[in-house]
């Protein structure tokens, strides 16, 4: 496993420049934010995806994961917090149609780059009507998706967080079963995994196997707002030693967008305290190419 920094936290920052910030801080991986004001899904050109590859290779840098969680992108003007409509799971056939076709495209982005993961979510629980028939249409728009990545040999995260739609592992262990896709998996937040109030055993064991990409942040007071790691109570040793128990070889890819008016603090920080964490386990060490 590799330590990776979502762009997420960079968004007063041009994609380019994001990435180099994140290499001279010292991760490994980067995940890039497909919404505004990086990469939007079906508007990013062939030079701009040529002139980030070749960027990321003179990084030296993998990337962990294309994040299409959000577009807020498709309003204007941009609202003044995340929102995950359209979704999904939205009864409204359009702006169902619309974010289908917006995750493939991202499915794309993903092929051109060499990166082998999106991650996306559901939607609120009132997007379909109710959450029985939202979570019908979600599993139908996943089916849809999963054909393209088939095709295009692209992982699919869900990322199920509190207050979604999905939001707890039993739930996505769930969905995964009604699609029964071998591209489709979790994207698993480890503060959306704590808030939902899952032992990390119990979050582990459901989805072992088919974790495609670890989102690490940490959560003070059962608060939902991303502290830099060590800054808050979640057990994260914990779940790193689980993890790395069931064979997970990919990235833990921090996701600080919460501090977006000092990512390279936060960044640094994080990557500080995350390195002696793990150094401080040796069973962990090895994996996390630390030694």
């Amino acid at each position: 496993m590799k330590l990776a920094y979502s762009t997420n936290a960079y968004t007063r920052f041009e994609l380019g420049d994001a990435l180099s910030s994140i290499a001279d801080l010292g991760f490994k991986g980067a995940e890039i934010l497909c919404d505004h004001p990086h990469w939007f899904p079906g508007r990013v050109q062939a030079s701009q995806i040529t002139g980030i590859k070749h960027l990321i290779e003179n990084l030296g840098l993998g990337i962990s994961n294309l994040n299409a969680n959000t577009a807020n992108g498709y309003y204007g003007p941009l609202p003044s917090e995340n929102l995950f409509e359209p979704s999904l799971s939205s009864a409204d056939d359009t702006d169902r149609r619309w974010r289908i076709q917006y995750s493939i495209e991202t499915i794309r982005l993903a092929y051109a780059l060499g990166a082998d993961c999106i991650s996306l979510t559901s939607g609120r629980p009132g997007s379909g009507d109710t959450p029985t028939k939202g979570m019908q249409l979600f599993v139908e728009s996943l089916k849809q998706i999963c054909a393209a990545a088939e095709n295009y040999g692209v992982r699919v995260g869900i990322e199920y967080e509190p207050g979604l739609l999905v939001e707890r592992a039993d739930e996505v262990a769930e969905v995964l079963q009604r699609v029964d896709s071998p591209q489709l998996g979790a994207n698993l937040d480890l503060g959306h995994a704590y808030l939902s109030h899952e032992s990390p055993e119990e979050t582990i064991g459901l989805l072992a196997g088919r974790i495609w990409n670890v989102h690490v942040e940490d959560i003070a007071n059962y608060k939902h707002f991303h502290l830099i790691p060590g800054e808050g109570d979640i057990p994260l040793s914990r779940y790193f030693q689980l993890l790395d128990n069931c064979g997970y070889d990919r990235y833990l890819t921090v996701e600080l967008y919460s501090y977006p008016q000092m990512p390279e603090e936060a960044g640094r920080r994080s990557l500080a305290y995350l390195r002696e964490l793990l150094e401080r386990n040796p069973s962990l060490a090895p994996s996390y190419g630390l030694n």
